[in-house]
């Protein structure tokens, strides 16, 4: 199974349309749909978010056999991730803090 076949099957498992997962992981749909047929390969940061968003290791996007889930994520913070990472460190940090605060009082 190539990558390309791999991403799709991901994404219809979520019933997610290519758009979707565009906005999610930050890139174009074109961009998306040439990785789903095997036109370009996604760069190394993309890949990342793919396996947070789909919830698979790394091995398994590129075709390897395991599944396993690294991580779960939901996609509200995977959001929030993707927020944070287009943040400077200062505000990065200052929303962190915030968050954390939050959570403090909700305890």
């Amino acid at each position: 199974m190539t990558m390309g076949d791999r991403l799709r099957e991901l994404r219809l498992k979520k019933h997610l349309s290519q758009e979707e997962v565009a906005k999610q992981i930050g890139i174009t749909r074109s961009a998306y749909s040439h990785y789903e047929i095997n036109n370009r390969q996604p760069v190394y940061d993309t890949l990342k978010k793919l396996a947070i968003l789909f919830n698979v290791t790394l091995d398994y996007i590129i075709g390897g056999e395991s599944s396993k889930q690294e991580h779960n994520v939901s996609p509200d913070a995977f959001e929030i991730i993707r927020i944070l990472n287009s943040m400077d460190q200062d505000k990065r940090k200052q929303s962190i803090d915030r968050m954390l605060a939050v959570i403090k009082q909700a305890e």
